[in-house]
């Protein structure tokens, strides 16, 4: 599956352009994480867990899980979109199990919409290969242009 109107190398270049503008995000320099765009449709977040994200009972905090869960959702849209910028309009979070340290990895997948709205899942698993928590998320086109964020460069590469 193709975005449309691309050539292989084409949507490569759009993906490798994603994984750059991920990199770029100012709030990304607060976690040790890193993005792989797997093929259309789907993405993957490696990320570090450590006491500095824990909440008061000694655990990572929700806001971990919701960020990284709506990042790998959204980057799996976002490969289907290359034009524009797309904006979280909802997401809904389950916590399955609590994690303390180690790799967690989020693997996004796009489910559905290609115009205007877009549908994708994600789940957590820990260093274990144990699901921690899981999402969905409904992603709408912005008006922002990729071309115009300094972080995407489908050129740069």
């Amino acid at each position: 599956m193709q975005p449309e109107g691309s050539s292989s190398s084409g949507a490569q270049l759009h993906f490798r352009a994603l994984e750059t503008l991920y990199a770029s995000a100012p709030v990304n320099s607060l976690f040790r994480s890193s993005l792989e765009i797997i093929e259309e449709g789907r993405a993957r977040i490696r990320f570090m867990v450590d006491e500095s994200a824990y909440h008061a009972a000694g655990a990572a905090h929700g806001t971990i899980y919701f960020k990284m869960l709506d990042d790998a959702a959204f980057y799996a849209a976002n490969t289907l979109a290359t034009d524009r910028f797309l904006l979280t309009t909802s997401f809904n979070l389950h916590f399955t199990k609590p994690v303390k340290t180690g790799e967690v990895v989020a693997e996004g997948r796009w489910v559905s919409g290609k115009r205007r709205v877009f549908v994708a899942e994600s789940r957590l698993v820990d260093a274990e290969g144990e699901e921690i928590g899981r999402g969905t998320g409904t992603f709408m086109r912005s008006r922002i242009a990729l071309s115009s964020l300094p972080g995407y460069s489908p050129d740069a590469g």
